[in-house]
């Protein structure tokens, strides 16, 4: 069986949990709890360079916020 999130003929979502990290997600898998579709279906390749724009700092959300003393 072929790994999923390899596939580059696949189409694949952009998703993101509460704490602004993103994945890359097959599209025809469910999305999991605590995620939100942030890019619909797109190409392997497109889904990674949107990940690569949107998601510049690998800091969760809550370690920003407490380092910048606001509450989520």
């Amino acid at each position: 069986m072929t790994n999923p999130f390899e596939d580059p003929e696949a189409t694949y979502l952009v998703l993101v949990n509460h704490e602004g990290q993103y994945s890359l997600w097959p599209s025809f898998a469910e999305v999991p709890a605590g995620w939100t579709v942030a890019v619909q279906a797109a190409g392997r390749q497109d889904a990674l360079d949107r990940i690569a724009g949107l998601w510049t700092d690998m800091r969760p959300k809550s370690l920003v916020d407490a380092m910048n003393g606001t509450s989520a």
